[in-house]
Parts: C-alpha cells; structure tokens; sequence
C-alpha cells in the first residue's frame, strides 16, 4: 500500500497543470512544490505549484554556503582564516557538530561540515564570522535573496532550524531553483555539495562527516546540492545534475507523510530524481533538434560588373550639357 500510495503521489506531481496554485495529496501524503530547470539558463522544464510557500529547512544553508562564497571571491576571507565558536554556536541544536566554546577551524572545515553533516552550529559559527552576529547574517541573506529575485522568501536563521509555530525560514520552490542557479555557476560551491565523505582536522579527534544527500550515489552526474528535514519544515531537497553538456536542477518543497520522516525523505528524493531524469530527457531532446536544423547560410551575391570609364563622345557630351 506504502508503494501505491507514492506512486499515485508522483502521478499527481508530475502531470500536475504548469502553474496550478493547489498542492497535491494523496493517502495523506502532501507536495508543497516543485520545479526542474535547465541550470544554464533558469528555464524552467517542470513545475508543480512552485510559487506555494514552505518551510525549507536545511536547504536554508545553500544561502549561507553562497554568502561565504561571495566573501571568499571578494577578498574578504580565505578558506584558510580560521572561524571562532561563540556560546551561541556551541549551544545551537539539531544536527551538528557539537562545536566547544573557544574552538577555530578552517572556513574549509566548515563548509563542509555545513554541506556534508548540514551542522545547524556551523551556520551560526559562520554567520557570527561573517557578519557580527546572526542577525545581522540573516539580514544579508534577505538582502541577497532579493537581488537573486527570490521575491517569496524570508530567512530568519542561517541554517533552517526553528520549532514549533515559528516563526519559520518561507521560500517556494521556484525562488530557490534561483538560488541553486547561481550556485550551479560556481565550481567551488559544487566542490563542497559533491563531496560524499570529509574528515574534519580536529585535534586529538579527527571527525568524519558524511554527505546526506543520497542521490549522490544513486543518480548518475547528480553532484549537489543540499538535503533538509525538520518537524516543522517536513522534507525539502535542491539537487543538480550534469549529464554531457546539459545540467539541470530540481527542487522539491515541502514533502509530508502520515508514513513520518523516513517516507517524507524517500518520497522527496524520488521526486527530484524523476524531475532531473525528465529535465534532461527534455534538453537533450531540445539539443537533438537543434542539430538537425540546416545551417543558416547567406544567399549568394551576384559579382558586381565592373564600373566603365566614359568614352570621349560621352564625356564630350557631359562637359556641353547645361
């Protein structure tokens, strides 16, 4: 019946009308969005009511891996400099790294402890480096979300964790294949999304963090990007994959089964893998096409006759003429 009842899900989702503003459901079981996109250029391929707000969760962290990104690319840190951990990252909660108050490691070291582990301390550590204080993070995030054109989405954490009623980090699915767009444009934020293993150099105590995303094995090419879960936020994914020259990117919002989190997370990654393979499918597609169309080529030009000189009686002529 569990297999019934995703199957019937992923029907619904998937032929689901271009633009349609209601969710999905079935046995219980509830989409809040979803979109694929030709990475290259943002069009899209796929969508399911991408424009219907959720709660991202850990994928809130794709924010935060850019916002270092940007300030490594600007100059304004290495990832070499080494990041402190305050009382407020240690004491954060959820999945994470169990920092000490005093500790430093590598920008390096936490970014990919941030993709591979998603550490909820990490991000506060991050944020508090880059920017004073996590609010002051957070309101970078916004800002930045904004020039990207995420016009639906609010950040209020730098890693996605919240409880309860809120208040809860909201986006759609459209505005973060917008993210991942930008993302997908930098080699060096896939070199931390791809990674499926990394041993965090830790004195005395080497830690190895593994990636959590688990397309990374079973989908060919897919190398990144962020997996999320919360009980507040159900089960969200951004993911990518370069097959050839075509890459796309998939984003599914807001997974949620009576089945609890193990089958939210299937479901999710199901999902994402049935968009990229059809995402591709349709470039290739687009690609095959295009190779078929003749070349444009110029309509042949008639040699120009040369210009006679005049003779004498027409010049003669000329030269009398009033």
């Amino acid at each position: 019946m569990r297999f019934v009842a995703t199957a019937l899900l992923l029907c619904a989702v998937l032929t689901a009308e271009t633009g349609a503003q209601t969710r999905y459901s079935s046995q219980g079981m509830r989409v809040d969005g979803s979109i694929c996109v030709d990475a290259a250029t943002g069009a899209v391929l796929a969508q399911t009511t991408a424009d219907y707000p959720g709660s991202p969760a850990s994928v809130t962290k794709l924010m935060t891996l850019l916002l270092v990104l940007e300030d490594i690319r600007d100059g304004k840190t290495t990832l070499r400099s080494r990041v402190g951990v305050t009382k407020e990252a240690a004491g954060t909660g959820g999945s994470q790294i169990w920092l000490a108050v005093g500790e430093t490691f590598s920008a390096e070291d936490m970014l990919y402890a941030l993709m591979l582990k998603s550490a909820n301390d990490v991000a506060v550590a991050l944020a508090v480096d880059r920017a004073g204080s996590t609010a002051a993070f957070v309101a970078r995030m916004n800002r930045r979300a904004a020039e990207i054109g995420m016009a639906r989405t609010r950040f209020v954490t730098p890693n996605g964790l919240t409880y309860g009623k809120g208040p809860h980090d909201t986006t759609t699915a459209r505005d973060l294949a917008k993210l991942a767009v930008v993302l997908c444009a930098m080699p060096e934020a896939l070199r931390f999304t791809s990674a499926k293993r990394y041993v965090l150099r830790r004195p005395l105590k080497p830690m190895e963090v593994l990636n959590h995303n688990p397309l990374l094995d079973s989908f060919p090419g897919c190398d990144g990007l962020k997996t999320g879960w919360t009980e507040a936020a159900d089960a969200s994914i951004v993911t990518t994959a370069k097959v050839g020259g075509q890459r796309v990117i998939a984003v599914v919002l807001g997974c949620q089964s009576p089945l609890g989190a193990k089958a939210e997370q299937r479901l999710r990654d199901q999902l994402a893998a049935d968009l990229m393979k059809a995402g591709l499918a349709k470039l290739q597609a687009q690609a095959a096409a295009q190779a078929k169309l003749p070349a444009l080529r110029p309509a042949p030009q008639k040699p120009l006759k040369p210009k006679e000189e005049p003779g004498f009686w027409e010049w003669l002529g000329d030269l009398f003429s009033f």
